[in-house]
């Protein structure tokens, strides 16, 4: 309904009815955002064993990006969506706009550095995840999430770079006369769209790319591998024996992970391809992309904010079970039993007399 109603609006504003529905659509992914993330934040700081986990450091990270996005950023565009209006003057829409193109992009970093981590824990022997995800690297990662995205934001909007060329262009599409509205318009040139586009978007996607895809390989190995090893296993006599419960329960894991990866880069993909792509192609075709399109893809880019906590926090078991303490008040029903006395099982069968570890 959103976006119909964004595409088939008139250029005069919204209807009564078009109005209500946005204001409320807006309003579920505005709420849906914010207490995701803030529950993701709370959850790691109450939670010990959240906390010793690396990979928690990014979720974190991403999870007060896109709290700031949902807070600084969806708010103002969502008041000049609905009202048709810019009521908050020319300085603080290069402000807003640079805050847009910060904290978006680092939310998108965020997500390619917690692909980089799951590659190196998953794919790599345990010794070189230790080597190469120390504390200082993870510092430095994750300062780079921030940093990085401000040379493409703060520092070129503020001084213009974006508008070099355009901004007769600008000027007019700020300013409707027939409507006396005013409007917060951000437009970019060629440089500045390709440079902001593979920074932002184009570079991260491949890294998650082929991250996730060699995640995925290894998801599907481990697999067939515990399968080999079954067969292997099996007594000469014809009787089936039924699977090792550790061999069955790994297998489900790896499964589970091959398809919750597919999900994640599925959503990813839905969410910000769009925007990206116009990104680069409207100053090639004379900035003749409609501006109702666009708002309906800057807006599926925001959806994304609301999803990562589901997607990267609601899906692990860990989460869910600090999440459900801190909805129901810390009920002692959802507690994580005491770990004293407790080993990681491993896969193990037997073959020619011997057993064999799947570690």
């Amino acid at each position: 309904l959103f976006f119909f109603c964004v595409l088939s609006s008139s250029s005069e504003g919204f209807g009564a009815a078009e109005r209500i529905v946005l204001l409320t659509f807006i309003s579920a992914v505005i709420l849906m955002a914010i207490l995701g993330n803030l529950l993701v934040m709370v959850a790691v700081c109450r939670d010990r064993q959240l906390r010793k986990i690396k990979t928690n450091y990014f979720i974190v990270s991403l999870a007060f990006a896109d709290l700031l996005v949902s807070v600084l950023v969806m708010p103002f565009g969502a008041t000049e969506l609905v009202q048709d209006n810019w009521i908050y003057g020319e300085m603080f829409c290069l402000v807003r706009t640079s805050l847009d193109v910060l904290l978006t992009t680092a939310s998108i970093l965020h997500l390619c550095c917690i692909s980089l981590d799951r590659y190196y824990a998953i794919c790599c022997q345990p010794l070189v995840y230790r080597n190469k995800m120390t504390p200082l690297r993870i510092a430095v990662m994750l300062g780079g999430c921030w940093v990085i995205p401000t040379f493409i934001s703060f520092l070129p909007i503020m001084q213009g770079w974006n508008s070099i060329g355009i901004i007769d262009l600008i000027q007019q599409r700020q300013f409707n006369k027939a409507s006396n509205s005013t409007y917060c318009i951000f437009m970019v040139n060629k440089p500045y769209a390709i440079t902001c586009s593979v920074v932002a978007f184009y570079i991260p996607f491949l890294l998650m790319v082929l991250a996730y895809y060699r995640i995925y390989v290894t998801a599907r190995e481990h697999a067939r591998q515990i399968r080999v090893l079954q067969r292997a296993g099996a007594p000469t006599d014809g009787r089936q024996h039924p699977p090792d419960q550790h061999s069955t329960h790994r297998m489900k894991t790896e499964t589970k992970a091959a398809k919750t990866l597919c999900i994640i880069m599925g959503c990813f993909c839905l969410c910000w391809a769009p925007f990206f792509v116009t990104n680069i192609v409207d100053p090639f075709i004379n900035y003749t992309v409609p501006g109702k399109l666009w708002t309906a893809f800057l807006w599926l880019g925001y959806i994304n904010s609301g999803l990562n906590p589901f997607l990267y926090a609601f899906l692990n078991k860990s989460f869910r079970r600090a999440f459900l303490i801190i909805l129901c008040c810390g009920d002692e029903r959802y507690r994580r039993p005491s770990i004293m006395g407790q080993t990681v099982p491993c896969s193990t069968t037997t073959i020619n007399g011997s057993t064999h570890v799947l570690r």
